[in-house]
């Protein structure tokens, strides 16, 4: 019985349409979410909004989606729910229509919490439906689904040159028909996924418990530890980038806020380009050397980024961006490979880690910038890299194989 259980998912074929309608999704839904730093220059001047009233915006859309991914997550294991996906969705739409027409801080607060939510529904289960369409080429499908997020992120300031800075904040109105695209594309998915389930049954707990050695506990702990160090300097440094580094092109370089965006443009592209081929070679050269030449890799680009002339911003973008997001993916899957029981878990840990994070940085950056000025919250973020230096105390690919092998013994 438990051969003929088990062997069913080794011999089910790759499902791509699938694959492909739920990156196109994520795609969609990280668009609508980069909607929100896209505005910000709008809400700024429009609003007479602060640096750190941004950050609070900022903070509020990640740690609504953050904070409530596990919990989907954790609602969703216990009990199918195909729709969901659609259902978040409709919030989504419902926090989209209300920003085009929000006139203060609070009301764009109280929109931007609609979208959050709708995110922190889609997140959990557009990562199952990727599991679930996956068959064997399980690296290839988490590919397909993530490139589609990392470039709907990618887009916001393109969006902030055509659409905003000439239709202003109501031009989000327009992201209300992205958003019902989206819910019928999850229709078509949640459709699929419900005829599937057969297949997923929900697991019951385990009835063999492991005794773990309290040595390597320890070690695996410090090593989360450390790997989240890393994701915490790798977030704040994006979201300075993303967020911020605009209004520094805008004050130290004089450029317009459209002329602003396709620099930021550049980075977050080239970000897409390094998560996509950041598995590949993480799979030749090891996902610690991948973690660790990412972030070190990149610390001396960012290191000059604040002092160089205009015409080098360009270059340090596209490089940089490629290697210090080529980590993205990989410490989601070193981390599995750290905790193997705990998959769901420590990938919504990493992930949603790395939304939080960015959240309570776009607060904290955005008053450095109000207090200390411009200037001063870039040379910070230059040194956010070097924190890559502790990539040299996490265990190291062959260890953790190591612990695999003992762990099945």
């Amino acid at each position: 019985m438990q051969v003929a259980v088990a062997s069913k998912p080794v011999t089910r074929p790759t499902v791509y349409r699938i694959l492909f309608a739920i990156s196109f999704v994520h795609l969609l839904n990280d668009a609508m979410q980069s909607v929100i730093p896209a505005i910000f220059p709008i809400l700024e001047k429009s609003m007479n909004l602060s640096f750190v009233e941004l950050g609070w915006i900022y903070f509020t859309l990640n740690m609504t989606s953050s904070v409530m991914q596990p919990v989907v997550g954790w609602y969703t294991d216990k009990r199918s729910s195909p729709y969901m996906l659609p259902l978040g969705m409709t919030l989504s739409l419902v926090g989209m229509l209300g920003l085009a027409f929000a006139n203060n801080l609070a009301y764009v607060i109280l929109c931007v919490v609609f979208i959050g939510l709708g995110s922190a529904a889609f997140h959990p289960e557009g990562s199952r439906v990727s599991y679930m369409a996956a068959g064997n080429r399980r690296g290839l499908a988490q590919s397909i689904y993530q490139v589609g997020g990392n470039t709907g992120q990618s887009l916001a300031p393109i969006m902030t040159a055509l659409i905003f800075v000439p239709l202003g904040q109501f031009g989000v109105i327009w992201f209300t028909a992205v958003a019902g695209l989206a819910v019928i594309v999850l229709l078509f998915v949640s459709s699929w996924y419900s005829q599937r389930l057969v297949y997923f049954p929900r697991k019951t707990k385990n009835v063999k418990e492991r005794k773990i050695d309290p040595a390597r506990k320890k070690q695996v702990t410090t090593a989360i530890v450390l790997l989240v160090l890393i994701v915490f300097g790798r977030s704040w440094f994006a979201t300075g980038i993303s967020n911020y580094y605009q209004f520094y092109l805008i004050e130290h370089y004089g450029l317009s806020i459209e002329g602003a965006q396709y620099y930021i443009f550049a980075f977050l592209l080239a970000g897409v380009a390094g998560t996509f081929f950041g598995g590949p070679l993480a799979d030749r050269f090891g996902r610690r050397n991948l973690i660790l030449f990412s972030m070190l890799g990149s610390a001396p680009l960012a290191l000059l980024l604040p002092h160089v002339d205009l015409i080098w911003v360009y270059p340090i973008f596209l490089v940089m961006g490629f290697i210090l997001l080529s980590s993205f993916s990989v410490s989601v899957v070193y981390a599995q490979e750290l905790m193997p029981g705990n998959i769901g878990m420590v990938s919504g840990l990493i992930v949603g880690l790395g939304f939080g994070l960015g959240a309570i940085g776009s607060v904290f950056l955005g008053k450095m910038a109000d207090d200390l000025g411009l200037y001063f919250t870039m040379v910070f973020c230059s040194l956010l890299p070097l924190l890559g230096f502790v990539t040299l105390f996490l265990p190291s690919d062959q260890k953790l194989k190591q612990w695999q092998a003992e762990g099945q013994n």
